[in-house]
């Protein structure tokens, strides 16, 4: 974070910074140290010398670059000065009785792999984790079935992912226990300290990692707030990876763009990595709040990608948690920083549903307040193209929602006696392939590709378009009604030849010019303009083939025109789009991948990997996409798994459960979420949660979203959750015949293509919800476990009944009724 200004008087400007780890040490000692830094900040920046801060040399540190120590009030900072002064940065804060003596221990260096300017207390370090006594590891049952999360320094990384609520106290948890035969050997013996130093680990930390020998003293380690790159690099030894993975998918990430000199201290506080984001007064507020310093705070490889110059689109792929939207958000404002002065909305940030559209808003709101925003336009692409077809008041009935496009369906398959066919692969086929294909006539559907589709004969699809003929028979018929599909087509239709004639007219003004083009355009009625400079998307793998074509003609093919993010192994709408068939290319370097989760716990992540392990994904083109070098740098529990007989059992765990988690650890009903796989299972979870004995608030994730303010349980299909993010999940109904359906089993032998297809789809689901979990994930089933799950999962899961038996519902429960 970063402030520049002069001050009345000649006074010299100032800028100062606050570090990631100056603001990790603020986010853990609490809002009032927070409050005392903002004031020293403000302070600090209009006059340096003023003597209320009582700033006292502390050392020199290499070249141009100087030590202090300040009063912030009610703590002391370590200031870092280079450039004469005219820059400064808080690199520490301490409180207490001994701040002073523990701010002058701190060894201050310059990382030679990343040129960034790191902090590290040799003495703490020391003290607190190399010191640990060996001891016996204690059970960790209670803990399991309580669900207490352990507290991990690296949270300061999942700011960097999506947004979600403060994080509340919980208890920690109780460490696993550890093999004997485990606790001779240094964990990292294997590897020398050259080669530890050139992926990228301080200097400094060398002696203490030599001495790690328990995973306690491991997780003590990761608890101090180390450098951010030697913490990842750590994790993935501890992790077994190989280091030359190591190499490519951390280090690599992290390397400066030019040789280091570790003593140039200057020099690495104008590196990116060393840089906060903003200049912005507005962002004093977020110091100490985690879930605020993605505001302040972006991962080198994050940076390039928001601030980078591309020759033409872009595409940054990546698994959950690994900040691809908060990387879009920058970008939008990179882009607007750009922009010439002016009003318009020159810059289009687009998603593929309303509630997320708002949520982006906000957040684009608190990233660059309201003057950001002026200059954005920050909508779905469904809103987007009905606008469209509204202004060219072009009539095509009112738009049904899924539900009534699966009646209507329904309809025309009893009347017209088909029932080999079902209501989902109609309807997908219509949006996927005929209308997304264009598909006006019996000949086009005839030859049209249908890439990632179930086979068909010529004899079905001939069936199929004399079915799909019936259906826009009922939407034309008295009172019109048309599609989103529909709407997202015609958008696309009327986009297209709108840049038609932009670029005629720009062809015509090149060959003619003159005054006969002023004619020409105050005589076409028509802004011949793009209607965009720049287009940004988020959730990129959902948007159809009609969307892409809409978005493609809205802006000029040029340099920065399109920049995109997403993630196939999240798609879960079937909307399989191969971007250059629609004139948006993103091969090579246009194309990047993220690799490192910021909300999710390593466990949690584990055991949400496995669910797709060994199915292909595309890369939102013409490629496949994997998610090697795919880890978390947080850790905490591993998923917990519960059986239950039947399905009221089952849904009385989780309520009991969810109770524990809100009466015994304080959780706030709203930071908990369950995930069921319909809308029906959704009410009964609902129904028993709000009754007698336990009175639990619930509500349900709707299209139109919920108040962030309600402090009530959410309840909502997997499709619900995609987007969002709780502290705790229950991803509850996976069991065999539910997760996957049972109604995919028809189509095994019958229909090979398809039962591959639903049952990637199915994962997809599932991998979607689980990884909405930050700290706790909670597997829950009645009958036989899905095949999704671990093997064995029906044996070593604990007994929902016996939960029940030995608890009983929790008494003086609080909550009121369903929201």
């Amino acid at each position: 974070m970063s402030y520049a200004a002069g001050r009345p008087g000649g006074r010299a400007r100032t800028r100062v910074q606050v570090g990631l780890q100056a603001h990790e040490d603020i986010r853990r000692r609490g809002g009032a140290v927070g409050d005392a830094v903002a004031t020293f900040v403000h302070r600090l920046r209009a006059d340096r010398n003023n003597r209320a801060l009582r700033r006292t040399f502390l050392r020199a540190a290499g070249v141009n670059g100087d030590l202090y120590l300040a009063y912030a009030d009610t703590c002391m900072v370590l200031l870092l000065s280079t450039d004469g002064e005219d820059e400064m940065r808080v690199l520490a804060v301490r409180d207490g009785p001994q701040a002073g003596a523990e701010l002058a221990r701190l060894t201050v260096e310059i990382n030679p792999v990343s040129g960034g300017i790191e902090v590290v207390d040799q003495s703490e370090v020391s003290a607190q984790v190399v010191a640990l006594p060996d001891r016996t590891e204690p059970t960790t049952d209670d803990a399991a079935r309580h669900g207490a999360v352990k507290a991990d320094a690296a949270r300061d990384g999942a700011v960097r992912g999506d947004a979600a609520p403060d994080t509340p106290r919980t208890e920690a948890a109780a460490p696993v226990p550890t093999p004997t035969s485990s606790l001779r050997t240094p964990f990292f013996a294997r590897y020398d300290d050259e080669l530890l130093l050139d992926l990228g680990v301080v200097r400094s930390l060398l002696p203490a990692l030599r001495a790690v020998r328990t995973d306690e003293q491991f997780e003590a380690l990761l608890a101090y707030n180390l450098p951010e790159l030697t913490r990842d690099v750590l994790l993935a030894l501890r992790d077994r990876v190989d280091p030359e993975e190591v190499r490519q998918y951390i280090t690599e990430k992290w390397r400066a763009e030019e040789d280091v000199n570790p003593r140039d201290f200057s020099r690495a506080a104008q590196r990116a990595v060393s840089q906060a984001e903003t200049d912005d007064d507005a962002v004093l507020g977020a110091l100490g709040k985690s879930f605020d310093a993605w505001r302040l705070f972006l991962h080198p490889e994050q940076k390039r990608l928001a601030t980078g110059d591309f020759k033409g689109s872009a595409k940054v792929t990546g698994g959950p948690g690994t900040g691809k939207t908060v990387v879009a958000l920058h970008r939008v404002r990179h882009l607007v920083d750009r922009l010439p002065p002016g009003h318009s909305h020159a810059v289009l940030l687009t998603t593929y549903n309303t509630n997320l559209a708002l949520d982006l808003k906000e957040r684009l709101r608190q990233l660059g307040g309201d003057e950001l925003l002026a200059r954005v336009d920050v909508k779905s692409v469904d809103v987007l193209a009905r606008e469209i077809v509204q202004e060219t008041r072009v009539e095509l009935g009112r738009p049904i929602d899924d539900n009534a496009a699966m009646n209507l369906w329904h309809t025309v398959i009893t009347e017209t006696n088909s029932f080999q066919y079902d209501a989902d692969f109609l309807d997908t086929e219509f949006k996927h392939v005929i209308v997304a294909g264009g598909c006006g006539s019996w000949d086009t559907y005839r030859r049209v590709t249908r890439s990632g589709r179930p086979r068909v004969t010529t004899a079905q699809r001939h069936e199929i378009w004399q079915l799909v003929l019936a259906y826009k028979a009922h939407l034309e018929s008295p009172p019109r009604q048309t599609t989103y599909a529909l709407i997202a087509e015609e958008a696309a239709t009327i986009e297209q030849r709108r840049m038609a004639r932009v670029e005629g007219q720009a062809r015509y003004k090149e060959e003619v010019g003159g005054r006969d083009l002023v004619h020409r355009e105050a005589g076409s009625g028509m802004w011949l303009k793009p209607r965009y400079q720049h287009i940004v998307v988020d959730e990129a793998q959902d948007l159809s083939a009609s969307h892409w074509r809409m978005l493609r003609a809205m802006v000029r093919k040029g340099p920065n025109d399109i920049f995109l993010v997403g993630d196939a192994h999240q798609r879960i709408y079937g909307n399989q789009v191969v971007l250059g068939r629609q004139g948006i290319e993103v091969r090579g370097r246009a194309s990047r991948r993220l690799t490192l989760n910021y909300r999710t716990t390593r466990q949690i992540l584990g055991s949400a990997n496995r669910l797709i392990d060994g199915a292909s994904f595309d890369d939102l083109d013409a490629g496949t996409d994997t998610l090697d070098g795919y880890r978390s740098v947080l850790t905490g529990l591993a998923p917990q798994f519960w059986r239950a007989p039947d399905r009221l059992t089952e849904m009385r765990a989780v309520a009991t459960l969810i109770q524990e988690r809100h009466d015994v650890y304080g959780t706030p009903y709203s930071a908990m979420a369950v995930s069921v796989p319909d809308g029906s299972s959704a009410q009964e979870f609902a129904n028993v949660l709000v009754r007698e004995p336990f009175r639990i608030p619930v509500v349900e994730l709707r299209r139109e979203g919920v108040r962030a303010d309600l402090d009530a349980v959410r309840i909502g299909t997997m499709h619900r959750f995609k987007g969002l993010e709780f502290q705790r999940v229950f991803l509850t109904s996976i069991g065999e015949g539910q997760v996957p359906h049972q109604r995919i089993e028809q189509y095994r032998l019958a229909n090979p293509d398809r039962y591959r297809q639903e049952e990637q789809r199915a994962r997809s689901l599932v991998f979607v919800a689980a990884t909405r979990a930050r700290d706790e994930l909670i597997v829950t089933w009645s009958g036989e476990a899905s095949r999704f799950l671990p093997e064995g999962a029906d044996e070593t899961a604990h007994r929902a009944t016996d939960l029940l038996r030995h608890d009983g519902p929790p008494s003086g429960s609080s909550g009121s009724a369903a929201a």
